[in-house]
């Protein structure tokens, strides 16, 4: 069961900062998970949610400041002052990090609110100036922009979903692709099970219990979403 740092090593550090990243780059793990948001000048930056508010000291939309604007904020003194000064990193910042390492990046694209039409080309685009098309994963709950990376290019993508499904497996083929991320609730439904049946590849988030953990590793999930990615390491490699 591979392991994927979700948002860096976000139980130790601040989400989705370069110290999250750098600390998850020092481990054999087997990937991260970041999230991207589009500013208002076009640059893709790396912070979960559609506002700053929960995890820097501003507030405000992403959508709504240029990357300078952003780049004013501190994001890493809410989870603890040893973090103080951390900044929103840029997606080419994080890429950076991980450029020679063999580590997979699962880059969610943060659009099932807002719609940035040119999010996912200019991140593909970034992947591949650095050379690392092969290496990164795209996801999202929005499925339309999923559709569209398997239409138009050879990316591996995968669905994001937290809902139940009759057929999940049946659903991502529509899409277009056979990676599913699901929710830990969902993940101990039927469809999980019905669809690593069939064939998809199943990774769960977010998985911060190791008898969770053990459990998805029994029904024969591929790949887990932790905060604490040197604790499932312990556990599972």
């Amino acid at each position: 069961m591979k392991i994927y740092a979700h948002r860096g090593c976000s139980g130790t550090h601040p989400e989705n900062t370069l110290a999250a990243f750098k600390a998850a780059a020092e481990l054999p793990i087997d990937g991260v998970e970041i999230d991207v948001h589009l500013t208002k000048d076009g640059e893709i930056v790396v912070i979960h949610d559609e506002k700053i508010n929960r995890t820097t000291d501003g507030k405000g939309y992403v959508k709504d400041m240029t990357l300078s604007e952003l780049k004013e904020f501190d994001c890493g003194s809410w989870f603890s002052d040893n973090w103080r000064g951390e900044r929103i990193p840029t997606l080419e910042e994080v890429l950076s990090v991980f450029e020679n390492t063999s580590h997979r990046i699962n880059i969610e694209i943060k659009s099932d609110i807002f719609p940035y039409d040119s999010l996912v080309n200019k991140v593909i685009e970034s992947a591949e100036k650095f050379g690392m098309g092969k290496q990164i994963v795209i996801s999202s709950f929005n499925h339309e922009d999923i559709q569209k990376v398997c239409r138009d290019t050879d990316i591996e993508s995968a669905i994001l979903t937290s809902q139940i499904f009759v057929d999940v497996y049946d659903y991502a083929r529509v899409i277009g692709t056979t990676r599913i991320h699901l929710s830990l609730p969902s993940a101990f439904r039927r469809m999980a099970t019905d669809a690593l049946r069939k064939g998809a590849i199943v990774y769960v988030y977010t998985v911060n219990s190791v008898e969770y953990a053990s459990e998805l590793r029994k029904i024969g999930v591929h790949g887990i979403f932790t905060d604490y990615p040197e604790r499932m390491l312990n556990e599972f490699k």
